[in-house]
């Protein structure tokens, strides 16, 4: 059960004045020791880039042989101030990332060590820009995407969950959460019947997908329309990566308050630590190694969808 760390994390993060070294300094009391905080400045304001590291057993940092995960919370920000007061909707990326560290540190104090390290990234802003999009609002981040990227996607990230609200669209009409397909070096391919077997086990119910096209997996400023930022780690890294959505059946704006649900949130927390725990232990695979090569022999590297593409 992870519901307390869940709650934990929203009401630390539903406050007009939290920023990243308040959470911080929760994780550091409850026996994280490596977590890095650092304000990024941008056009429109400031955010501040949380990293945490949770070292494994047998992982990279104690040069041990298991691989690490990555997990990235995805938003604009936790609050819309001084538009609207409280949590909006959009901060259920961060949430949910900061509530699979909250968790794992105390996993760890109680003896149960994950194999592979666990880094998890996420920034935290209460009071980013409104922005008009179709067919509701949606949350900016003060600062750009690559600045982001920069901060969130770490190269020692071996695989990545990537969260984000997406609750603002027609694309996803059920409650709860969804996963992506599979999508590395600019190519979709197909979802991870390994995650797809987790999700059923730890909802118990049937798995949901959801779709992407190729404008999500491009980078943000190419003027090309994309579902919301959830894909955007894909453009920073050579490693897969997977999106999970926090999902409602209606379109909710990413602007509006009273619309995260905690126990939502909890069922993707408890997802990815999960996936974490096989992930490490060799277990769970997000793509098929031998069908990329196969793939990438017989059309070509697509790592030119990373880019902002030709000019002109």
């Amino acid at each position: 059960m992870t519901l307390k760390q869940v709650i934990e994390i929203y009401e630390l993060l539903d406050d007009a004045r939290v920023n990243a070294e308040r959470v911080a300094s929760l994780l550091r009391e409850r026996g994280v020791d490596e977590v890095e905080v650092r304000p990024i400045q941008g056009e429109k304001g400031r955010t501040d880039s949380i990293k945490v590291m949770i070292t494994g057993a047998t992982g990279k940092t104690s040069k041990g042989p298991s691989p690490t995960f990555g997990l990235i919370g995805r938003l604009g920000g936790v609050g819309a101030r001084p538009e609207v007061i409280g949590l909006v909707s959009d901060a259920d990326g961060a949430i949910t990332v900061l509530s699979v560290a909250l968790k794992l540190a105390d996993m760890k104090k109680r003896g149960d060590v994950l194999p592979g390290d666990v880094i998890v990234a996420t920034h935290i802003c209460p009071s980013s820009p409104i922005i008009p999009h179709d067919p509701v609002p949606f949350m900016a981040a003060p600062v750009d995407m690559k600045s982001l990227n920069d901060h969130e996607v770490d190269s020692r990230m071996e695989a990545i969950l990537s969260f984000d609200t997406t609750k603002g669209n027609r694309i996803i009409n059920q409650r709860g959460f969804a996963i992506s397909p599979t999508v590395k070096e600019g190519y979709i391919l197909r979802v991870s019947e390994d995650l797809l077997r987790i999700m059923e086990i730890t909802t118990g119910r049937r798995p949901f997908v959801f779709v992407i096209t190729t404008q999500d997996i491009t980078p943000y400023g190419n003027g090309l329309f994309h579902l919301n930022s959830i894909m955007q780690p894909s453009v920073a890294t050579h490693a897969p990566v997977v999106g999970v959505a926090i999902t409602t059946e209606s379109v909710v704006p990413g602007c509006a308050t009273g619309a995260s649900h905690p126990v939502d949130i909890e069922e993707a927390v408890r997802f990815s630590i999960e996936v974490a725990k096989q992930f490490g232990a060799g277990k769970c695979r997000f793509y098929d190694e031998g069908e990329f090569k196969r793939i990438v022999e017989l059309y070509g590297s697509m790592r030119r969808l990373q880019t902002l593409g030709a000019k002109g």
